[in-house]
């Protein structure tokens, strides 16, 4: 009888055992699969549709170049905000700085009977082709920021970029003194906005500073770093630097604060909040303001009045202003 319980016990022993070892893994699994579901979220769903409803009677479509700026982030804010404010459907795509997935996009976007198409692209040559579908489809088109190089667009709203170029060369002079060399970081090569910054700075550089290499960083704060460590390498007696926008300013800033260059001069582009800040705190010469908020809002509001057949101007400029310590 003794040996029975034994066993009867050493074979419940066994059974539990089996139990516990069969529930672990199937737990396991299961966060694993949320874990890689929550992995891959971040980078596949790049839709979002805002601002409206199915039954909004409009519905505007948008492409962004990126949502990996602050700048981007707080322009399509204030789209969203408009849409919402003007009662439209909102759909936003963002292209995350490839030039194939813009297209792509776009093409997704004519699919679903969008009234306007916004595009703010990654690069103004490489978006011709899906400007030209919309228009083949008699979609209106508004380019935001950045222009198109070809293709019917209604009307273009963005800031004075040669102008802002401009203003960033003279605060430099201002603040390095007359044929000083300074180097120029530039942005995607492909935009209008590194195209007409850059004009506008060299426009005044040419005749009263030295600037000893142009080199492009593509917008990002990483790229800045690396390219001005080198920048600084090769040049020790460099006075300035410009950046056609805040991320590559901030970038080069780091680099030049880790080098112990402090006295080298940044400016920078967009009056992101980090440049800001690092304008107030003394260690950026300037940044030259746009207001993304508003060419958002201003975005939004010129399709409204496409789509109610309203008059529009070809070109919308948004004000820039200088932002110094």
């Amino acid at each position: 009888m003794k040996k029975i319980f034994v066993l009867v016990m050493m074979l419940a022993a066994v059974l539990l055992a089996a139990a516990c070892s069969t529930e672990s893994p199937v737990e396991n699994n299961e966060e694993a699969a949320n874990e890689g579901s929550g992995n891959n979220s971040g980078s596949e769903n790049t839709e979002v549709e805002t601002a409206g409803n199915e039954d909004a009677e409009y519905t505007v479509g948008f492409s962004i170049s990126t949502l990996n700026n602050p700048f981007f982030v707080t322009l399509q804010e204030g789209a969203e905000a408009k849409a919402e404010e003007l009662g439209v459907e909102f759909i936003m795509v963002d292209a995350q700085d490839d030039n194939s997935k813009q297209v792509s996009d776009i093409e997704d976007l004519l699919q679903r009977d969008i009234d306007v198409l916004m595009v703010n692209p990654t690069d103004s040559t490489a978006v011709i082709s899906a400007v030209e579908n919309a228009n083949d489809q008699d979609i209106p088109v508004i380019t935001v920021d950045r222009a198109a190089d070809e293709g019917e667009v209604v009307t273009h709203i963005a800031s004075d970029n040669v102008a802002g170029g401009e203003m960033a060369a003279e605060l430099m002079v201002d603040l390095v003194g007359e044929g000083s060399p300074v180097a120029e970081l530039e942005g995607i090569s492909g935009s209008s906005a590194a195209r007409e910054r850059g004009e506008g700075f060299n426009n005044v550089a040419e005749d009263s500073l030295d600037v000893v290499t142009s080199q492009t960083a593509n917008f990002d704060r990483a790229e800045g770093l690396t390219v001005m460590e080198n920048i600084l390498q090769g040049n020790p007696d460099l006075t300035g630097v410009f950046a056609h926008n805040d991320e590559m300013a901030l970038g080069a800033l780091q680099a030049i604060e880790a080098a112990g260059n402090e006295d080298v001069v940044v400016i920078g582009f967009d009056a992101t909040e980090d440049a800001v800040e690092a304008v107030e705190e003394g260690r950026m010469g300037g940044t030259v303001a746009q207001q993304p908020t508003l060419i958002g809002e201003e975005a939004v509001q010129a399709s409204m009045d496409v789509i109610e057949g309203n008059e529009i101007e070809e070109f919308i400029p948004v004000e820039l202003e200088l932002v110094t310590e």
